[in-house]
């Protein structure tokens, strides 16, 4: 679920029952009281990872909180060894896939590793961004994104809570685990990461990533305002599941996909009678209303999802037993280590391609290229077989010769006398998106002024 400091995601006001409902809801198994009054300030709401089940399907959430926007409220840790001092803070490019302005910039920030640790941290941050690739559409959009790390130095190793709730570390980011007193929420001071993240190139979505082995994470889903960002994923470096916990946030802060779990057995939500709600893999509609309709995931309707199943209507979704619907029966909105159903993926790319261009200018377009230039364009190649269609056009007709080609030799064109208009077109014809809305979203162009 999106974060957010007031109720944001508009079900309609019998959804929304307020922070007494939330903080019954952040009570829920694997739970404890909170150590003692948060400090004051605002408040930031968060998603709770469902609990780490020892066998079975992990669900993905069981929960949100509002917390401190300031974490526990303490100081910022001095480094006083000069090694120390010259690490904190550096910037590298992990994954360099282009521009920044045409991709799409994940920052991967580590809390909880001393000056000695930082070799770890950025293998942890390769291994993580491994997990991520390792899911549709993830896997075959790899080549949208950048990733960039920046190494907050730790006086101590760990992060707090970990082992236990009363064990506290002085780290960069303030990580602690029993945030709101639910032991695998792994909070954080969201002013101390954007201290780092702010030292990297403009960044999209962000991941902190705690040095434990410890499960557990949080989901910070409300874009920053003051850095533009999607939202926080914070996981448990050395835990296996928590990378899940990464994927699944990114499923509200890309995607912007609800919740697809429910609660069972608790207050306010037992039925749910508001309106439409605005989130694509959620809705009030029957199967057969929705086809007739034609809208939400209709056209997906009877199609065999990834996730197991046939896509449907399956009743329970936005945290209520009844009333809400969801497109499959166990989609990774819903439960850990599943993928994303259809209807997940077709949201998940129109996110990414809200951030990254497929259509980048490697000759400037800011002159006017004569016979002696070569007209370029930088396409990112897909995972797989599948490719991205690139066609040229010469005042407004097709060089079909030249189709696929990235770069055009103004020469070969034949020009005649007087300026003309060279353009390329690139297009993604992926048969994981059938809505023409957001498949039109999926296309980019270049245009230069030519003359011979």
């Amino acid at each position: 679920m999106r974060l957010s400091r007031r109720p944001h995601r508009r079900f309609g006001t019998a959804a929304l029952a307020g922070v007494a409902v939330l903080a019954a809801l952040a009570a829920g198994p694997g739970t404890a009281a909170a150590a003692g009054p948060p400090p004051p300030g605002p408040r930031v709401q968060v998603e709770i990872p469902g609990p780490e089940a020892a066998s079975g399907p992990t669900p993905a959430g069981s929960g949100h909180a509002l917390v401190p926007v300031t974490g526990q409220g303490r100081p910022a840790p001095h480094l006083s060894a000069p090694a120390a001092v010259a690490a904190d803070g550096q910037v590298t490019k992990v994954v360099d896939n282009g521009s920044t302005a045409d991709r799409l910039d994940i920052v991967v920030v580590g809390d909880g590793y001393t000056a000695d640790q930082l070799d770890r941290f950025h293998a942890d941050a390769k291994e993580k961004w491994g997990e991520i690739t390792g899911v549709e559409p993830y896997t075959t959009y790899q080549n949208l994104f950048n990733v960039w790390t920046v190494d907050a130095v730790s006086p101590e190793s760990g992060v707090s809570g970990d082992p236990a709730q009363g064990d506290v570390k002085s780290t960069a980011l303030g990580s602690y685990f029993w945030c709101d007193g639910v032991e695998r929420l792994l909070c954080v001071d969201q002013d101390k990461v954007d201290s780092y993240v702010a030292k990297a190139p403009q960044a999209d979505l962000v991941v902190v990533l705690a040095n434990s082995t410890k499960y557990g994470g949080a989901g910070y889903n409300e874009p920053s305002a003051k850095l533009g960002y999607e939202g926080i994923s914070t996981a448990s470096a050395g835990n296996a599941k928590s990378g899940q916990v990464a994927i699944h946030e990114t499923g509200h802060s890309l995607g912007k996909l609800a919740d697809e779990y429910f609660y069972p057995d608790t207050p306010g939500y037992e039925h749910y009678s508001g309106p439409e709600a605005e989130q694509s893999n959620i809705s009030i509609l029957t199967a057969d209303r929705m086809a007739a309709d034609r809208t939400k995931w209709y056209r997906w309707l009877g199609e065999t999802s990834p996730d197991g199943g046939t896509v449907g209507a399956y009743e329970g979704g936005g945290y209520y037993v009844t009333g809400l619907s969801r497109p499959t029966d166990g989609s990774i909105m819903r439960i850990l280590g599943k993928p994303f159903n259809l209807p997940g993926v077709e949201a998940m790319i129109a996110g990414f391609y809200r951030h990254a261009s497929i259509a980048t200018p490697g000759t400037s377009t800011a002159r006017t290229l004569r016979s002696s230039d070569t007209a370029r364009i930088v396409v990112p190649r897909l995972a797989g077989a599948r490719q991205l269609t690139v066609r040229w056009y010469l005042d407004g007709r097709e060089l079909r010769r030249y189709e696929g080609r990235t770069a055009v030799p103004v020469r070969g064109l034949g020009l005649g006398r007087g300026a003309h208009d060279l353009t390329v077109r690139v297009a993604d014809r992926t048969a994981s998106v059938r809505d023409p809305g957001i498949a039109a979203g999926l296309r980019g162009a270049v245009r230069w002024e030519v003359r011979r």
